[in-house]
């Protein structure tokens, strides 16, 4: 019998008995059967589809609890000269309803060769990197109608 998840736990402090580690995209769900990294299988059944966040936990039925890690992925590392010019650019992608993960000193985006050539037209020092992917949810929640931008 496979086991159901009951509760998505927030970011805590909680014990671990596995985990599930998935790229941004494959978090965004609602229903699917799932597998831990240990081989477990188990049913997701939310009511809406939502993003999973690195850290947060799926509690089963059975009590076990699987911590959900963010995969790395190919990303922007996208940087200004000074926190203004960061901003501006942040403006920028948003405009362009890029999901982005928004850090103190730097900006995480998916890789696009346009994108890339706009920031750095605007003076933006992008780098490729390999990062877990964790992007702000929308305004109204964790909106991905920009999946496939």
């Amino acid at each position: 019998m496979i086991a159901n998840v009951v509760a998505v736990r927030p970011k805590g402090h909680w014990k671990a008995d596995d985990t599930i580690t998935l790229d941004e995209a494959a978090r965004f769900r609602r229903r699917m059967v799932m597998h831990s990294d240990n081989g477990t299988g188990f049913l997701l059944d939310l009511p809406e589809a939502r993003l999973l966040r690195h850290g947060e936990g799926l509690e089963l039925d059975d009590g076990r609890v699987m911590r959900v890690l963010a995969a790395p992925e190919p990303l922007y590392e996208v940087r200004g000269d000074d926190r203004l010019h960061l901003l501006r650019l942040a403006w920028h992608m948003g405009n362009r309803h890029l999901p982005a993960q928004i850090e103190e000193d730097r900006i995480l985006i998916r890789r696009d060769h346009v994108i890339r050539s706009m920031l750095e037209g605007l003076g933006g020092r992008i780098v490729d990197t390999e990062a877990p992917f964790d992007p702000e949810g929308g305004a109204y929640g964790d909106a991905h109608g920009t999946h496939g931008h």
